[in-house]
């Protein structure tokens, strides 16, 4: 392999019925960065059915080109198949770097497209740079639990591949009057070697509303709350404030509300307009799940507690004294 064979930064674009979610978008954007680094272009690559629309919103979000690969058999993401796909887009054109978000899909696609291409993936990353002595990607992820994060470059093997987790960065904003190429490749995958089929779609029952990725406002409790029951008062901030609910992982491993609540290191890492984190001490690995929000607010009876190192507002006091007086002056404020 020569290196110098391969260049550009591709963003693999995950769709849900024809939409770009939102890490693709997050994606493009940090991906500017690292091509714009080495002097080269960023490509965006969409795979799925009827995809117009999507290429329009990845190309108003920045990418300098779009491949897109149609097929009956790409409407909802399998493994094979658009493993299949990316492999065979990657011989052909060469990338240097591949940014797929860590999602359930990503996280599968990736090592089943690095392992075919022989070369290396970084998992999980919450941190994207591109170093300067050698011109390779600096991919951080946290190690040993979340207590280090270590920084991996992989310089033997092209392309470069990570998994980066959603709410690590932030979308640009949209500009819809650029416009990109558009590259419509014909790849097929037979039935016969698609080894899995969706029949349909279950929602969790109860848990129809957690989508803390995309949320635009988090309120999330921790440990302070004391039991469980305790939720009803974040539940009910976050209903005046139509926002998600979250959750520490010490709230979620004592069993009070579902791990689909959880922020940190090894829940949901987010990137919320507004955090409100009330009896959350926060520990290291709750920090870098949401300390990438533009407005932070917390809300805790200790007033050396590390959640206000990183807090724009900070509210030393009983949350059980302040949470239900935010309710009712929010409620006042709603009413006028």
């Amino acid at each position: 392999m020569d290196s110098k064979d391969y260049k550009n930064v591709w963003v693999f674009i995950e769709t849900a019925h024809g939409e770009v979610r939102n890490v693709g978008l997050e994606l493009l954007n940090q991906g500017r960065v690292l091509a714009d680094a080495n002097y080269e272009k960023l490509i965006a690559i969409v795979i799925g059915k009827q995809l117009d629309a999507a290429a329009k919103t990845v190309t108003a979000y920045g990418a300098d080109e779009v491949i897109v690969v149609e097929g009956e058999e790409y409407t909802d993401y399998n493994t094979d198949g658009y493993t299949n796909v990316m492999v065979r887009l990657v011989e052909k054109y060469k990338p240097s770097v591949i940014l797929i978000g860590a999602t359930n899909n990503g996280r599968d696609l990736g090592p089943r497209v690095s392992c075919r291409l022989a070369t290396g993936l970084t998992a999980d990353c919450t941190g994207l740079e591109i170093n300067e002595e050698t011109g390779d990607v600096a991919w951080t992820r946290p190690a040993f639990g979340g207590n280090l994060m270590a920084t991996i470059l992989c310089s033997a093997s092209r392309p470069q591949i990570g998994t980066v987790r959603t709410g690590v960065f932030k979308k640009t904003q949209p500009d819809f009057s650029r416009t990109a190429a558009i590259i419509r490749e014909e790849i097929r995958t037979p039935s016969e070697e698609i080894r899995t089929k969706i029949i349909g779609f279950i929602k969790a029952a109860g848990e129809t509303a957690v989508n803390l990725e995309e949320a635009e406002i988090i309120v999330s409790g921790g440990r302070g709350l004391g039991k469980p029951e305790n939720f009803a008062c974040i539940k009910e901030l976050a209903e005046v404030l139509e926002a998600t609910v979250g959750a520490s992982r010490a709230a979620v491993d004592a069993g009070w509300i579902s791990p689909l609540h959880q922020v940190g290191q090894t829940g949901k890492t987010v990137g919320p307009k507004i955090y409100i984190a009330c009896g959350i001490s926060g520990a290291i690995q709750h920090l870098a799940g949401m300390s990438s929000s533009d407005i932070i607010v917390a809300i805790n009876k200790d007033s050396d507690a590390p959640i206000f190192g990183v807090a724009d507002y900070g509210i030393v006091g009983d949350l059980f004294e302040v949470v239900p007086v935010l309710i009712e002056e929010i409620r006042k404020i709603k009413a006028n």
